[in-house]
């Protein structure tokens, strides 16, 4: 049983996620209240990971999600599609003026001193609308499904979504899958509908039921109420803080076998000092870290999630897991949109300690 955990060998699915999809628009370093123009990604934390195994690492994955059966949900099914990702979809009919909708996320890049700005528009958004009972679990799992992921995003969306998410959870563990969770702790997303104290007991329940865990020192504190530090001036790149939260995660939680974390110093909009580290039954293991020239930052820590999981998935080292997440991150960060561009080989070459050098 390699790192705790019990990793099914094969699935028709090496991967499923449950999440929100939505689309970004992306006016580039230009802010929004001066833009004229968009890029659009598709994009949602749990779907990225799914995304980037899938259209990287040339694995077998799939989404249970809303869709909207209008223009913007076409598109975003296209995009499903284009990454290779089998989609799982509670269909839902648009009234042609006020939805329900597929979300909006609003974020430029920033540039320099002028940090990124990031809003949303989930007004009547079909995904909060998601509950138990709207998947059939048993067909999902029939054929077999090796890891089953989900997030902190998709539970703070309204109370019906974390306990889907729970019902997900106790399907894959039924199933045998492997369970994994992203913390990714939104203020802005628990106040609509009772703050931290809702979000406590909430994150608590799905907790339970995991396996993996993701998650940085704030996630820790704000949504499992782990005691920590206040942020001091100690850099962002010291791992202590976070390994010394650990002890009490699995105090609480001893059927977590795995706990990580993307550490990023932010010296810029487009510089940033780049590491990982994560700790697996018992043992911690910390990436290199690399100085980051920065093109689109929003996607990088789904991208050391989807990188991680290739490496339990496929046998690799802890230590060449966690290389392989941290590379894939890093990479992530180069390219315009929340999920990845990179391949296998060029994830590979950096984790090895590859360069940037010209490939001819």
């Amino acid at each position: 049983m390699a790192y705790g955990l019990n990793i099914p060998p094969h699935g028709a699915l090496d991967l499923i996620s449950l999440g929100a999809l939505v689309y970004r628009l992306d006016p580039g370093i230009t802010p929004f209240r001066k833009a004229t123009s968009c890029l659009i990604h598709v994009s949602g934390g749990e779907f990225n990971v799914a995304a980037n195994l899938a259209d990287c690492f040339n694995l077998n994955t799939g989404i249970a999600s809303a869709m909207v059966d209008y223009p913007i949900g076409h598109l975003i099914a296209e995009r499903v599609r284009a990454m290779d990702v089998r989609p799982f979809y509670k269909h839902f009919a648009h009234n042609g003026v006020t939805g329900p909708n597929m979300a909006s996320t609003f974020s430029d890049r920033g540039q320099g001193v002028r940090a990124p700005v990031v809003f949303y528009n989930r007004a009547n958004e079909a995904a909060a609308q998601l509950k138990p009972g709207d998947f059939d679990w048993p067909v999902l799992f029939a054929n077999g499904v090796r890891w089953f992921h989900s997030g902190g995003i998709f539970a703070a969306l309204s109370e019906s979504t974390g306990e889907l998410i729970i019902e997900g959870l106790k399907a894959a563990k039924s199933a045998g899958a492997v369970t994994s969770f992203d913390l990714n702790y939104r203020a802005k997303l628990w106040s609509l509908w009772g703050g931290q104290e809702r979000a406590l007991a909430v994150i608590k329940r799905i907790v339970a039921h995991v396996d993996v865990l993701v998650g940085n020192e704030e996630d820790l504190q704000m949504g499992l109420g782990i005691p920590g530090p206040a942020v001091t001036a100690k850099s962002k790149l010291d791992p202590e803080t976070f390994f010394g939260m650990i002890g009490q995660v699995t105090a609480l939680y001893p059927h977590v076998k795995v706990v990580a974390t993307t550490l990023r110093e932010t010296h810029s909009a487009n510089r940033h000092s780049w590491s990982a580290v994560a700790w697996i039954n018992g043992q911690t293991y910390q990436a290199p870290t690399a100085e980051l020239d920065v093109y689109d930052r929003i996607g990088g820590g789904d991208g050391f999630a989807a990188g991680l999981f290739y490496g339990l998935l496929t046998g690799e080292s802890e230590q060449a897991a966690v290389n392989l997440g941290w590379a894939h991150g890093a990479l992530l960060t180069t390219f315009p949109g929340d999920t990845t561009m990179a391949t296998v080989e060029q994830v590979r070459a950096l984790a090895q300690g590859g360069s940037a050098r010209v490939q001819r």
